[in-house]
């Protein structure tokens, strides 16, 4: 029997109360900042700078105490279940220590049994300074080089918290996961790991009892059921279901995701998963994912916790994230190693959707010191999960660390590290060593970037995974064409968060570009920088907000494009990254308000299953379908009237999963090539717009109200250039099915807004909420606009 113990919850600081700070109402699953914010006690760390004002809350002890009724119900064992402590705590029930816990990671369970009594029952967890303990360590074991003068690696406890160049310094303490009481007698299922075929499952069963009399053991699946019985002094068994028939899960994209419910008892106690039969394979050279015998192409993003305080997380949330994934073409998800393991709900949405999830290890950018308490720390936190995320079809791969490898080869670490531990052991021995032992059936990789060996460079692009950051870091975006990788793990470009985002966050008046949080070392300039001779130079805060979200989406539909038309051999192209955790300028398709940039829109034609892109000199159509894409391929030389100067029209036939190249008709006078193939169709500029030479725009618009919003069609009357809706100007809560649109002259497209309120037509088609790359110029003390021809 099971008890949640998630009510009446008071906190208070630890020591000296400073005033106000005593038994104020607390929230359980949460942490200190959100029962702190509640109470009125502090501003949200979200807005404006208010983060900075608020780094005491991790300098500090904190207390949670809550009073629970108990009653003897006659079970032999009561355990205390913490399924996750934020970090550095002690566990008290009236009055004297149950335990204490040093994880954030992990799930602890205590016997209590003995420390409860009739009626109220007094539990208490105190928490340590995270910063003090981590301190601590630091000094004990010696610096370790990282990218921050922050000391994450010292406490196992989410990377992020203490700061990232897209987040906030926002050091947590709390009970984060679902807490409560587990009374039982005779046997608990300790352990259950699913170890899936494509005909069968293995159900490795580990059982914890209270006497020797013997357990049975059963394990129901699709029909088939398995029974064993375990002896006096045996605790483990195997139960081998075989189920031939049982349709394969697949990725999306490949096939469906049918999912069977595995039910295992051991006497009075019950397990129970969904679980997906199929296969992982990884080729180690060419890092290559392979399901159930067939090689996937990886259109995916990198995942960050989706906020800074993870209990806020819910259900519906993450099914609007990965709504969000999937809607633009996404077929996996990369949870980084500066983050979490997930929740349970993270990774059942993944398997009803067929996204593939990568797992990195917990361990980010940073030598981390492998002595105790650490090693046997992270033995236990992965063990543990492991074993819990076992069932899930969706997790196709473990990987031992984001950028660990990378930074002790090219980070200048050597000297500083002079000779201590860095982290290889748990990359190299421990956690690969954990994964062969408890989870076999999925490959496991050391970390990311990584080229196969510990003696090979993890720069070298010819295999494995890399990353590539030269981009957003010193070059121009168009210098992705320079890379031929197998799989790109990680790379990605900034932009600004949505308007009412930043209009949210910021009490700005007016807004400016630094009205928006910005982490990034140089993040402002390097934003302006990389407009280069793409954009214009930004004249205004509006302009400024346009072109650098236009630029984002850009500079990494160019990094997808290249890396899909190099398919087969690359297979995998994973963007820095699909959300935000809070509101900031950052390298997010999706903002930490939910709202999706227009980054998102770029990448849902980028990611398409079909897509036809313009690669230096040739027309490359990819097809990751399993139907050959045939008909008759049209291609146009156009001048900016859309006057063709060129065209040719040919048979194609491009065979499943695979890519077809082809060299396009020139003119010495075309500004643009158009290519239709079936209802797919393409437009490129050939050369950068600042020398386009583009007319100023006109067009002729229509606002009709329909079910749920409004209908905006545009007709241009000139070409336009990246036309964008931004009806979240208007209305926060409104949104836009499509952006950045080009149009000959003659051509409409219509934008379905969606929104419950009145909004005016007038605004939805006018500066700042339509705007173009080829606006009318600006008459003195005014905005630009597109404008309405008559």
């Amino acid at each position: 029997m099971y008890r949640p113990l998630h009510d009446g919850w008071t906190l208070r600081a630890g020591g000296d109360d400073p005033p106000g700070l005593a038994g104020i109402p607390a929230s359980v699953p949460g942490s200190v900042h959100l029962d702190l914010l509640a109470a009125g006690l502090i501003e949200d760390p979200y807005q404006d700078d208010n983060e900075a004002r608020l780094g005491w809350i991790g300098r500090a002890d904190w207390v949670y105490e809550s009073v629970f009724d108990w009653h003897d119900d006659g079970h032999e064992r009561a355990d205390l279940v913490c399924e996750g402590l934020d970090t550095i705590a002690s566990v008290w029930v009236n009055g004297q220590e149950a335990g204490t816990t040093a994880n954030m990671h992990r799930t602890y369970r205590f016997a209590v049994r003995d420390l409860l009594r009739e009626g109220d029952n007094t539990l208490q967890v105190r928490f340590r300074a995270p910063y003090a303990y981590a301190e601590e360590q630091r000094a004990r074991h010696g610096d370790r080089p990282g990218p921050y003068d922050e000391p994450y690696p010292f406490i196992r406890k989410m990377a992020c918290n203490f700061g990232w160049d897209w987040g906030p310094t926002l050091v947590t303490s709390g009970i984060w996961r679902p807490l409560g009481l587990h009374s039982w007698s005779g046997a608990r299922l300790a352990e259950v790991r699913p170890m899936v075929r494509s005909d069968g499952v293995d159900v490795h069963v580990r059982v914890e009892r209270t006497g020797d009399a013997p357990v049975t053991v059963t394990a129901d699946v699709a029909g088939v059921s398995v029974e064993t019985k375990l002896e006096q002094g045996e605790s483990e068994a195997v139960l081998r279901l075989s189920v031939p028939d049982a349709e394969r899960w697949w990725p999306r994209g490949y096939g469906a995701q049918p999912l069977y419910e595995l039910t295992v008892r051991a006497g009075a106690d019950q397990w129970r998963r969904e679980i997906g039969f199929r296969t992982v394979e990884l080729d180690r050279d060419a890092f290559k994912l392979i399901v159930n015998g067939r090689p996937v192409f990886v259109r995916g993003y990198n995942w960050i916790p989706d906020d800074c305080f993870p209990a806020r997380v819910t259900p519906e949330r993450l099914a609007e994230r990965f709504g969000q994934a999937v809607g633009s073409g996404a077929n996996a998800l990369r949870v980084w190693g500066g983050g979490v393991y997930e929740s349970e709900d993270f990774y059942s949405l993944a398997d009803r959707m067929g996204l593939l999830i990568w797992q990195d290890f917990p361990f980010a950018c940073s030598a981390y010191p492998e002595e105790e308490p650490f090693r046997s720390e992270v033995e236990a936190e992965a063990r543990d999960n492991v074993a819990r995320l076992s069932a899930h079809p969706s997790l196709v791969l473990w990987c031992g660390n984001n950028e660990n490898i990378e930074g002790h080869q090219h980070w200048d670490w050597l000297a500083p590290l002079e000779g201590k531990s860095w982290g290889a052991g748990f990359y190299y021995d421990l956690l690969p060593g954990i994964v062969a032992e408890l989870d076999p059936s999925r490959p496991y990789w050391p970390g990311s970037p990584y080229s196969g060996a510990p003696d090979r460079d993890v720069h070298d692009p010819s295999t494995g995974t890399i990353h590539i950051w030269t981009v957003w870091g010193s070059r121009d975006y168009t210098h992705y064409a320079d890379y031929t990788p197998r799989f790109v793990a990680e790379f990605g470009f900034q932009g600004p968060p949505a308007y009412a985002t930043l209009r949210a966050a910021s009490s700005d008046e007016p807004l400016t570009p630094d009205s928006s949080h910005q982490k990034a070392d140089d993040g402002q300039a390097k934003l302006l920088r990389g407009l280069g001779e793409h954009l214009p130079a930004p004249d205004t805060f509006d302009d400024w907000h346009y072109f650098t979200q236009l630029n984002q989406a850009r500079a990494m539909a160019f990094g997808v494009q290249r890396f899909r038309s190099l398919m087969p051999y690359c297979m995998g192209t994973v963007v820095w990254q699909l959300n935000d955790c809070w509101p900031v300028t950052s390298w997010a398709a999706v903002d930490g308000a939910g709202r999706r940039k227009p980054l998102w829109y770029a990448l849902r034609r980028s990611f398409a299953d079909r897509l036809i892109t313009r690669q230096g000199t040739e027309v490359v159509l990819v097809n990751d379908t399993d139907e050959e894409w045939a008909g008759t391929l049209g291609l146009a030389a156009r001048d900016l009237s859309g006057r063709v100067l060129a065209a040719r029209a040919e048979p194609v036939a491009v065979p499943a999963r695979a890519t077809l190249r082809l060299t396009p008709p020139e003119d010495g006078e075309a500004r643009v090539l158009t290519a239709e193939l079936g209802v797919e169709r393409a437009l490129f500029a050939l050369a950068e717009d600042p020398v386009m030479g583009y007319p100023p725009a006109e067009f002729a618009a229509t606002v009709a109200e329909e079910e749920g919003g409004y209908a905006v069609t545009v007709t241009a009357t000139t070409i336009l250039r990246e036309l964008a809706l931004f009806p979240d100007r208007l209305d926060p809560a409104a949104t836009v099915d499509d952006q950045l649109v080009t149009l000959l002259p003659g051509e409409s497209v219509t934008f379905h807004v969606t929104t419950g309120q009145e909004l005016d037509p007038a605004a939805l088609t006018a500066h700042p909420v339509l705007r173009c790359v080829n606006e009318r110029p600006r008459p003195p003390g005014s905005a630009p606009t597109c404008a309405v021809a008559s």
